[in-house]
């Protein structure tokens, strides 16, 4: 029988899985990318950041956007604010239109996070 009290000690020798040994991820580098990730946990606005991303100049009307996609002008709103919000678009109003535009920028570090390197190769961030 063992006392639940008595748990064992881990020495360097016990050590199952080592981690990586660089530093982890600064928190507020990390709440940006989970900001950008949340924002495009939704189908409707990667479809969105697409259909931007490949229009002329990356940039397109709000008035082509709803039935390109099959959405309500209401709900293209609220997609497009995430991603505004997200800083991965930019807005210009064009008389009675907003024009959206792919903020390239803003990807450039979500693209070099998930350039992740390979399990157990020598590199660290």
């Amino acid at each position: 029988m063992t006392s639940l009290g008595a748990l064992p000690v881990a020495t360097s020798a016990d050590v199952c899985c080592p981690g990586a040994d660089c530093d982890l991820l600064p928190v507020q580098e990390a709440s940006d990318l989970a900001d950008v990730f949340r924002a495009l946990g939704d189908p409707n606005r990667v479809r969105l950041l697409r259909y931007l991303a490949q229009s002329d100049g990356g940039t397109a009307c709000a008035c082509h956007l709803p039935e390109a996609l099959g959405i309500t002008q209401p709900t293209l709103s609220f997609h497009l604010r995430k991603l505004h919000d997200a800083g991965l678009v930019s807005r210009e109003q064009r008389g009675r239109w907003v024009h959206w535009t792919v903020r390239p920028e803003a990807l450039a570090g979500v693209k070099a996070f998930l350039d992740l390197p390979e399990p157990g190769s020598a590199g660290c961030c």
